[in-house]
């Protein structure tokens, strides 16, 4: 029989100093069985770093035709496609030519996905940043997770600060782009 999702509910204080974005508001995330915690991490802090009106979680690892984040406008065509991890150059190929925007959020090796995806054929390829945060860190910052949590997050110089209770996880994040 197949292992159900677990489901986690964050609360969290947003304060994104560079877009000028603040907020608080509630997730309910499904972290499907084969997701490791910080993957889940880091498709928690994209959400954070791209949020916005008509953004939503999709199915992600159980749907292989949606990205991990996606953003619609009020018609319900896509505007954003947000991939998180190592996809592939034709999810990023078709994502591009879906949506005006696509960006990755990898807590991996990031010259290992530019290596992949180099020479491939990708629709604006140049345009799609690829943000890296340190492994470590979200690593560490993803074993304090609990199934439900309360927390704040604020992006300021591009770097993201997660403050737990009594933790606060500094979790540096570097763009790279698709040559």
């Amino acid at each position: 029989m197949a292992q159900a999702s677990t489901i986690y509910v964050v609360s969290i204080d947003l304060a994104d100093m560079d877009r000028g974005v603040y907020d608080s508001f509630e997730l309910r995330l499904a972290r499907h069985p084969s997701e490791t915690a910080a993957y889940m991490l880091v498709r928690l802090l994209a959400y954070c770093h791209e949020y916005c009106d008509g953004i939503e979680m999709t199915a992600g690892l159980s749907s292989g035709d949606e990205p991990a984040l996606v953003v619609r406008d009020l018609t319900g065509r896509v505007t954003s496609w947000i991939e998180v991890g190592l996809p592939d150059a034709e999810r990023l190929h078709r994502g591009s030519k879906l949506a005006a925007r696509v960006a990755v959020y990898t807590h991996r090796d990031a010259r290992q996905l530019l290596t992949q995806l180099e020479g491939a054929r990708i629709h604006r390829a140049a345009e799609i940043p690829i943000r890296a945060f340190d492994r470590t860190a979200i690593d560490e910052a993803a074993d304090s997770l609990d199934r439900r949590s309360a927390f704040t997050v604020t992006i300021s110089g591009g770097d993201v600060h997660l403050s737990f209770a009594e933790r606060t996880f500094a979790i540096a994040m570097v763009e790279h782009r698709i040559s």
